[in-house]
């Protein structure tokens, strides 16, 4: 039997640091208090309700994914964070129109209590916003040297153990890497001169690194996966994972993908549309913050199909991705897929996937999975690039040389033999061949 990890244990305040408190932040924050109250449940949390088998199928043993490895308990949560209009949470919810007033109410007095900070921001980066609640600094080194203090008295107020810090903000311009990103000295150099190639999300990933406090990139910027900030990950021992939530769209593509892939179904096109209308939709109006998410939306097929594997049947695909924003349609987000097939002697089909879905909804588990199986992270001495929480990212952060893995399925069996290794247990290959050896 392999021997398990030493991971210290969930004892004590977890705090959640959000960058951006719009509809996904102040969904997981009303649904954490919610479930806590035992009025919801936390459904299409792995954390929460997720289980792993442990052994041979004949063992039985596939108890909860919390009775294995020591996560916090929700109860010991504390949340907090940035965003650049000054509303309170309960306030923020409402403006939002993702959670029923009805819901939101039953736990209004704690989310008027989580005001957010002023934040660090820059209309460059994200075009289609602007708020009054900013901080103002001689330069970016000093607005990072701001974040440092707001983390450091927020964890003195609230008297807590260990901290995480998500990004939930909006979508930056597209960005590469630059000569800035190569090495810490460049970076902080980039920082005292204001440089435009370090954009807002990095100044939070470098406070948040710098300190030792596990990072994940919910969205498709360029952020905490550049070599600067990912070799001083390594010396403050910080764990990283990101980019870009999986919520809708690209989901039931990392589902569907691998399917047709394994049965060797040729895909000569996948169309893909989206209609929203929250404040994602908003700042994806604007082409340069669009060319950001489409990169991240358009990878997923070109790394599961493999076409260089399979030129009959992939190599010639057609891929076009939209987003289309469209504001009665709030945060209630329609994915539209026709996907053009082939099949045996080069016959055509076709595919129509139309998913209305509520994209916070999806994105609130989310945040809290990897917000506490980053501090589980922390807590096991797992520090840089996370690579087995690729299963909830479209662009999943990698080692360079390696492609990154897109099957969804992959990436659970990642992930749950993540958690088998730290907990001593044998990994689970389903070759199967002892049940008829």
């Amino acid at each position: 039997m392999p021997t398990p990890v030493d991971m210290a244990p969930a004892r004590g305040k977890l705090g959640v640091l959000l960058v951006g408190l719009g509809a996904v932040s102040t969904t997981t924050i009303a649904g954490v208090l919610a479930i806590r109250k035992g009025i919801a449940k936390p459904i299409g949390s792995l954390t929460q309700m997720g289980t792993v088998r442990l052994g041979k199928r004949t063992e039985g043993r596939s108890p909860k994914i919390s009775d294995v490895v020591p996560l916090s308990s929700l109860d010991d949560l504390v949340f907090g964070g940035w965003d650049i209009f000054d509303d309170d949470c309960y306030a923020a919810a409402r403006t939002a129109g993702v959670i029923e007033p009805s819901l939101l109410d039953q736990v209004r007095p704690e989310l008027e209590k989580i005001r957010p900070w002023p934040a660090v921001f820059d209309q460059r980066y994200v075009k289609r916003l602007d708020g009054p609640n900013v901080k103002k600094g001689k330069n970016k080194k000093d607005l990072a040297e701001q974040v440092v203090a707001d983390i450091k008295k927020f964890k003195a107020d609230h008297a807590l153990d260990r901290l995480v810090m998500v990004w939930c903000g909006s979508t930056e311009v597209f960005m590469t890497e630059s000569p800035a990103h190569e090495t810490i000295e460049t970076f902080e150099r980039a920082l005292e001169e204001n440089d435009p190639d370090i954009p807002s999300s990095m100044v939070y990933a470098y406070a948040a690194i710098r300190e030792g406090i596990p990072y994940a990139n919910a969205a498709p910027n360029l952020t905490a996966d550049i070599p600067a900030l990912v070799n001083l990950a390594a010396k403050t021992k910080t764990p990283l994972a990101g980019k870009d939530l999986k919520t809708g769209q690209t989901l039931i593509k990392t589902i569907v993908a691998p399917g047709l892939k394994a049965r060797l179904l040729g895909v000569d096109g996948w169309y893909s549309t989206n209609i929203l209308g929250n404040r994602d939709g908003e700042v994806l109006d604007d082409p340069e913050s669009f060319k950001t998410k489409e990169e991240s939306k358009k990878s997923v097929l070109d790394y599961i199909l493999q076409p260089q594997l399979y030129p009959d049947l992939y190599a010639h695909l057609c891929h076009v991705v939209r987003i289309n924003y469209y504001p009665p349609r709030g945060d209630n987000k329609e994915g539209w897929d026709n996907i053009d097939l082939v099949g045996w002697l080069g016959y055509p089909m076709q595919l129509k996937i139309n998913f209305l879905c509520r994209d916070s909804i999806l994105a609130a588990p989310i945040v809290l999975d990897v917000a506490l199986f980053l501090d589980l992270a922390r807590r096991a001495n797992m520090h840089g690039i996370q690579e087995w929480l690729s299963f909830y990212f479209k662009s999943p952060v990698h080692a360079p040389g390696l492609y990154p893995e897109h099957d969804l399925f992959i990436q659970l069996m990642k992930l749950k033999n993540t958690l088998r290794f730290l907990k001593g247990e044998e990994l689970i290959t389903h070759l199967g061949r002892e049940y008829y050896d």
